[in-house]
């Protein structure tokens, strides 16, 4: 769809409006001239008005008004007293050319308005458009290189100019560019610390003038900056107009969530495969106490017999004996770490939990828990301290069917709450993140 340019419409270079304009009078004062010698020249007037008309809506103002004048002018010329002439010698007929130029006027205006309000719906479902398409491709990449290598190709193609995406502080790192071959100077990677310490728009072009070929601006999130974009132009120019602006800011958006999203993924990740060498440290610590010490007590027991017996050496017998006594104590000591230190309650804001009991007190009074109160608490007691998202909590508590019924976990956080914390509406026990999950506090 090509877009409405008022001032190109208004401007001296709308030639073929203009002859338009003038051809749909010159055709309307042909009808005219027709219709006077049968039915009167009280007609005539209306048949200009469909010609200026026409000329506001297909042309502009410009050619409007031509067609206004054009019609007064051809209307006084050849139907008005004296005709062929440009004097007007009745009332009625003034008062007829400046109707018809009123029209030309209020209906070029109209006109205007609409295709003005047209330019800008179009422009607004463009934008939308492009915006959905970036997202759409984000969302296909997995991995952090591949978001911004993504990213940086979409700003590559979009705003014609040369992209790059940086991570991390104090050092800045590049994570994607192109073209590729591109390189940083340190006076640009100055420029893209700036941005992503402080969140300003910094480098070529910006308030924040520094020595730098690339123009920087932040990526946020609601943890604060997280990236910045850079862009640049082989010949210096400055790499973005102000009309470029929201679109930028609307596609760093979609960036940022993006970039979001992908850090939320490897924590889940991560806090799998941390679940995973929790439960083998477990298995294997269950079955040191298992297998190991029943041994360690019996060479005990057998120190012990040979001690009293005096069948052998009572110095090697004491260090036999020591020495598995010391053995006993480390074991014990490792099993402390595995399933028997589950058994210990836990303390947290005057609430005790005790997951081996399956009880929870709060200032020494028991706390009645529906079951999926207590699975919940008890996700959130083993892994105090640590952020559980919405995800793993329905997972792990109602089932992977149920990853998606956030309002499953709110009532039972609510209900929660109510029952342990002191002041509910300002809880101080479990707290959240909003969008994110939620944490209990370590005591």
């Amino acid at each position: 769809m090509t877009e409405f340019d008022p001032q190109h419409s208004r401007g001296a270079g709308n030639v073929p409006g203009y002859a338009g304009a003038i051809a749909m009078v010159a055709a309307s004062t042909l009808l005219g001239l027709w219709i006077a010698p049968r039915w009167g020249t009280a007609p005539v007037d209306m048949i200009y008005l469909p010609s200026i008309l026409a000329a506001a809506v297909l042309w502009g103002l410009g050619p409007a008004l031509l067609a206004g004048l054009a019609a007064a002018l051809a209307y006084n010329f050849f139907f008005t007293e004296p005709v062929h002439t440009l004097r007007i010698d009745r009332g009625a007929d003034v008062v007829t050319v400046a109707v018809l130029l009123i029209v030309a006027l209020v209906t070029s205006k109209l006109a205007a308005g609409i295709r003005e309000q047209a330019r800008i719906a179009a422009a607004h479902a463009a934008r939308n458009a492009t915006i959905a398409g970036f997202a759409g491709r984000l969302l296909s990449s997995a991995t952090q290189a591949e978001i911004a290598e993504t990213a940086c190709s979409e700003f590559h193609q979009l705003f014609d100019c040369n992209a790059t995406l940086v991570v991390g502080l104090p050092h800045p790192k590049t994570l994607a560019v192109v073209p590729a071959g591109n390189r940083l100077t340190p006076s640009d990677l100055a420029a893209a610390a700036l941005t992503l310490e402080c969140g300003d728009r910094s480098g070529r072009g910006t308030a924040r003038i520094q020595p730098a070929e690339w123009q920087f601006s932040p990526v946020r999130s609601e943890a604060g900056v997280i990236a910045a974009l850079g862009v640049a132009r082989d010949d210096g120019t400055s790499p973005l107009s102000e009309e470029q602006l929201p679109l930028l800011g609307s596609l760093l958006d979609q960036l940022a969530l993006a970039l979001e999203r992908e850090r939320l993924a490897e924590e889940t990740r991560n806090f799998a495969e941390t679940r995973k060498r929790d439960l083998l440290r477990t298995a294997l610590l269950a079955s040191i106490g298992q297998e190991v010490r029943p041994r360690l007590e019996t060479i005990g027991a057998a120190a012990r017999e040979l001690r009293r017996s005096s069948a052998g050496e009572s110095e090697m017998v004491s260090t036999i004996g020591s020495e598995a006594l010391k053995i006993d104590r480390y074991v014990a000591n490792l099993v402390e770490l595995g399933p028997e230190g589950d058994q210990r309650p836990v303390e947290a804001g005057g609430v005790s939990i005790d997951l081996f009991n399956r009880t929870v007190s709060r200032d020494g009074s028991p706390v009645h828990l529906t079951p999926k109160e207590f699975a919940v608490l008890a996700e959130l007691t083993k892994h105090r301290g640590r952020l559980l998202t919405h995800g793993q909590l329905l997972k792990a508590v109602w089932g992977p069917a149920q990853e998606k019924q956030i309002d499953y976990l709110r009532v039972a956080i609510r209900s929660l709450r109510q029952k342990l914390e002191t002041a509910p509406s300002h809880p101080a026990l479990i707290v959240n993140e909003p969008g994110v999950g939620y944490r209990l506090v370590a005591g």
